[in-house]
């Protein structure tokens, strides 16, 4: 392709509303040629706003259908998006919000039951509309628009000659781009084809706010998403997970007898109006779709360059997709615009992949995480209405608890008041009191049960290596590091992991309960955090196996003593990394000796007082190396199968609860992922989860990772809680959700939604041992308990941040 110039550049006066760079001012900005494949939202605006900065630009627009054409229903858009586009051409603007349906309220319909909540701000506008508008500005600019043309390669005629001469070609061919296929190994692109199917139809039926509703039969479970779009009509899209699709016999319909099943179905909430199809003719006899998530590894590549779904999908759940392209070409057209020189045209497309992928990164890690919600909503259906309607609120990680609050504080208050009166009066795991609060409280400071324990809030203390005793034996260091937690007011704390013999240990520096020493010890920090504060502390017992006889962290992570190393055990005598020792393979006598020590330990801490016992069954470590197939690489009755990689975690565990008083519970921590290919599956955490809570496990710790240098793990806030989520709601086992949970809003969150029933944080606990008090201020709830000792310092906390709120409530700071 070419990137010869046209001659004769013009200086024209900047007619559009963004910023341009400074030098181009200074400098003559040239005319381009441009080539546009695909005449939807993403390349009609493009090709207007760059026509409308300097009409001297050649931008034609190639589109395969006819200009009357138009499949689908409606677009939505937020108020952030109107801002950009009002910004961006006013003209467009207006005739776009001229034809707005707008709303507030989303009405969530689940079990019989409507919940809503308002203050969401959206609009929406038909597809139809959209273009038609977008087509007549485009042509009133000078804009060529020719329909009708088909570019099936870059060859086709007439496209391959205009194709040949321009300065750019703009991919805007929407997700089955020719461009990107054509340039596939320049772009890289990534193509996630999803399992769940849906359909896009319509009504005439007007719904009033976005509207969700659920219908579980015996053959599934499945959702609407509608919205009305205009004066006449609603969106209505129609999904279900596979499993449903086929129970339902949708893979044997066409798109009659489909929307016919769909109307049969969703009556309740039609009022006898029909449902209406507008399918291109390809997807008549095959109606039903799946998702295709788009990404790329580069958007642009020489003088081509994509834009919207042709450089990335956003799934329909959170109607992003158009705002994405417009956005897109919003930003395309700006750098483009400040072009002085036709060399320059690759920095302005680097400019613009720089600016934009970044938003657009964001925009699809929440358009996955709602697009997995609804993918998985089988997996929900059990929760209560007002815990699933929350859920789905909640579901893309965009919309936090107090942004609820802001949108619709009187729902929020709704939803504290439920699960508060839950927490305090009902459910298996509820604390029961003769007079469940009125008020609402923040989930995270309500109460949780199990067995006999109640732990007085959510927030637990994770376990966290400190690499400072004495022959194993825990030291003053460690009396003051968990009684300070526990005045700052974490529900739970959970010791770091405490090994059951001497070369069970990490390193040196671990502690142990091997001893009285220990046992005496340990019972001084038990009896000082009971005494002291209404915290509970639960005992964390495991054996560090292939991964023992190392240095302190800070020492050297993960390398062996300079000398003194013990011999270390594990499954199989895989070495974890290369410079580590190789383990000696377990024999029945090795691992009967080992069951031994975990029941002597367990046994010490009910004598040194601990409320609560953790199996550590994660990151490597001995129990952890049996679960995963990339440690244990036995051929007898202990390797293989995961019921037989479970066989020896199950036997200790169940040694250790018949030694644990019945009263008192026991969690398990697991590694729910290896981050690997050949690692533990989705569907084996489950199974281990459910195994290890028939054995005696009351709630199951759930992390990630650290069993092989191997993996590839994905990092990002509470990037660890689906984990959870899927054990605790799929599993249907109670759970402890752990990884970058940091502040009071997530755990509210996280909480709340059903995702754990607890939440440990330990890098906020080492910056913050007050955490929890602080989150107690900040969320105005003066019922947290503060040690008297420290109430005049929450006085001054309190007053410090209402004067903080007053300064930005009245545009001080």
């Amino acid at each position: 392709m070419s990137l010869s110039c046209p001659a004769d550049p013009r200086q024209h006066a900047a007619r559009a509303v963004w910023p341009v760079h400074a030098a181009s001012r200074l400098a003559r900005i040239v005319s381009v040629k441009v080539v546009t494949i695909g005449g939807g939202p993403a390349g009609l605006y493009f090709a207007l706003l760059l026509k409308q900065h300097d009409d001297s630009h050649q931008v034609t627009v190639l589109e395969r259908n006819g200009s009357a054409d138009a499949y689908g229903w409606g677009v939505v858009f937020s108020e952030q998006t109107l801002a950009n586009l009002h910004a961006a051409d006013a003209e467009t603007y207006h005739a776009i919000t001229q034809s707005f349906a707008r709303w507030d309220d989303i009405d969530v319909h689940v079990k019989g039951q409507t919940i809503t909540s308002s203050g969401h701000g959206f609009s929406g506008i038909a597809r139809r509309t959209l273009l038609d508008i977008l087509q007549r500005r485009a042509v009133e600019l000078g804009v060529d628009v020719r329909f009708g043309v088909d570019v099936r390669d870059e060859t086709s005629v007439p496209a391959a000659s205009l194709i040949a001469a321009a300065d750019v070609v703009v991919g805007a061919d929407g997700v089955n781009s020719m461009i990107r296929r054509a340039h596939a190994d320049a772009f890289q692109p990534d193509v996630d084809v999803r399992t769940a199917r849906y359909i896009w139809l319509g009504t005439t039926r007007l719904f009033d706010a976005f509207t969700f509703i659920f219908v579980e039969t015996p053959a599934g479970v499945y959702q609407a998403h509608a919205y009305r779009f205009d004066a006449r009509h609603s969106a209505f899209i129609v999904e279900c997970d596979e499993r449903s699709w086929l129970g339902a016999g949708f893979d044997r319909m066409d798109l009659s007898a489909s929307v016919a099943e769909c109307e049969r179905m969703f009556s309740p909430w039609l009022h006898e109006h029909r449902l209406l199809e507008n399918s291109p003719p390809h997807l008549r006899q095959h109606p039903w779709i799946r998702f295709p998530r788009v990404s790329n590894g580069r958007w642009h590549h020489g003088n081509v360059v994509l834009i919207g779904d042709a450089a990335h999908t956003a799934h329909f759940s959170i109607g992003s997709g158009t705002k994405l392209a417009m956005e897109d070409a919003i930003v395309l057209a700006r750098e483009l615009s400040t072009v002085t020189d036709t060399h320059a045209i690759s920095q302005a497309l680097e400019r613009y992949e720089a600016a934009r992928r970044t938003e657009a990164l964001r925009l699809q890690n929440a358009a996955r995480n709602s697009m997995e919600w609804f993918e998985n909503v089988r997996r929900y259906i059990h929760l209560e209405p007002q815990q699933f309607a929350y859920s789905l609120l909640t579901r893309s990680q965009r919309v936090g608890h107090e942004n609820l609050r802001m949108r619709d504080s009187k729902y929020l208050e709704g939803v504290e008041r439920w699960f508060a009166s839950r927490a305090m009066g009902s459910g298996s795991w509820a604390v029961h009191s003769p007079e469940p609060k009125a008020h609402s409280t923040p989930p995270m400071f309500t109460p949780f049960k199990l067995r006999d324990l109640v732990l007085p809030n959510r927030v637990v203390v994770a376990p966290m290596d400190m690499y400072c005793a004495s022959d194993g034996t825990p030291n003053d260091f460690h009396l003051a590091h968990l009684t300070a937690r526990a005045l700052g007011g974490a529900g739970l704390l959970i010791t770091e992991m405490t090994c059951v013999a001497p070369e069970a240990r990490i390193s040196l520096g671990c502690t142990g309960m091997y001893t009285s020493q220990h046992t005496a010890a340990w019972r001084g920090i038990t009896d000082a955090v009971h005494r002291w504060s209404p915290a509970k502390i639960c005992l964390q017992l495991g054996h560090s196996g292939s991964k023992g006889s190392t240095k302190r962290m800070w020492e050297g992570n993960e390398e062996p003593l300079a000398s003194g190393n013990w011999e270390v055990l594990a499954p199989s005598a895989v070495a974890y990394r290369d410079g580590m020792q190789v383990p000696r393979e377990m024999t029945a006598k090795d691992m009967e000796a080992v069951r031994e020590q975990f029941v002597r330990s367990t046994v010490m801490g009910v004598e040194a007082g601990f409320d609560m016992l953790e199996l550590h069954c994660a990151h490597g470590y001995l129990l952890s190396a049996f679960l995963t197939p990339v440690s244990n690489r036995r051929t007898d009755q202990y390797g293989g199968s995961l019921e037989n990689r479970l066989r020896f975690p199950l036997e200790v565990l169940t040694e250790m609860r018949a030694a644990w008083p019945s009263e008192r519970p026991m969690s398990v921590r697991v590694s729910a992922t290896d981050w690997t290919e050949d690692g533990i599956t989705g569907e084996e955490a489950i199974q281990i989860a459910r195994a290890l809570h028939q054995a005696g496990a009351d709630i199951i710790h759930v992390s990630a990772g650290q069993t092989t240098p191997r993996a590839k793990p994905v990092y990002g806030r509470m990037f660890q809680t689906p984990l959870s989520d899927r054990i605790r709601n799929e599993g249907r086992v109670p759970t402890i959700a752990v990884g970058n949970i940091t502040e009071a809003d997530q755990v509210n969150g996280i909480i709340a939604a059903g995702r754990a029933d607890l939440c440990a944080l330990a890098r906020p606990h080492l910056v913050d041992p007050n955490w929890t008090l602080h989150a107690a201020a900040q969320l105005g709830y003066r019922e947290q308990w503060w040690p008297p000792q420290y109430l005049s310092g929450r006085e001054q906390l309190e007053r410090m941040l209402k004067r903080q709120q007053e300064l930005v409530g009245g545009g001080g700071i």
